[in-house]
């Protein structure tokens, strides 16, 4: 059932699967606009394996980050969240090559990513993050939990939760509302193509609107 939830949702957009969660779940889904590709912009779409960090001085590394990394079943998306905290990087070079070696479809950050330019040199795996940003979380941040809901960008996002990622930014989709999700998202979309073209051929969008009866 994920693997087919997975495979529709990599057909649609984050737009229509926003209006989606706003439709269906009855809440946002989409994360903060700053919350964006920061290297190798492409579309992720994947269950969510969730990580906590808060704010520390204690010199620790994020050892059940790294845990999550290893033991979340492949094509996770690694979701991040660090209280918004754009002055520390929570993923880089290492972290990133964790990943990739386990096989996951890309990273989250509500924070700070670092090693840019080494992840861009040596893998094409995807990371959305509030910033890019120089400086290590050892002294200022701790990993205090996993695989536990946590809040990202506005948005509450649990293990297994769906994430979809896009040039429009980044929406979760609770597990429970996928389906119906993605069927509205599909239905959404070939609307608006027909749309599309029809106000190509008349020239006039509120012909279209009158129409389809939507805009």
């Amino acid at each position: 059932m994920v693997e087919e939830i997975v495979a529709l949702l990599r057909n649609l957009a984050v737009a229509t699967l926003s209006d989606g969660c706003d439709q269906i779940a009855g809440k946002r889904g989409y994360l903060d606009f700053d919350i964006k590709a920061r290297a190798n912009p492409r579309k992720i779409v994947g269950t969510a394996a969730t990580i906590l960090e808060v704010p520390s001085t204690e010199q620790l590394k994020p050892e059940l980050a790294f845990d999550a990394i290893d033991e979340a079943p492949a094509g996770s998306v690694i979701v991040i969240a660090s209280g918004g905290d754009a002055n520390t990087a929570v993923w880089g070079e290492l972290m990133n090559a964790g990943a990739v070696a386990r096989g996951h479809e890309g990273a989250v950050l509500d924070g700070g990513t670092r090693d840019v330019e080494l992840i861009k040199r040596d893998t094409d795996f995807p990371v959305y993050a509030r910033s890019i940003v120089a400086a290590s979380s050892i002294g200022r941040l701790k990993t205090i939990d996993r695989d536990i809901p946590i809040e990202i960008g506005g948005v509450t996002v649990n293990p297994g939760d769906y994430v979809v990622g896009d040039e429009d930014g980044v929406v979760v989709i609770p597990a429970k509302h996928a389906a119906e999700i993605a069927a509205f998202a599909e239905e959404a979309e070939a609307v608006e193509a027909e749309m599309a073209k029809y106000i190509a051929k008349v020239g006039s969008m509120r012909a279209a609107i009158d129409k389809f009866g939507r805009a």
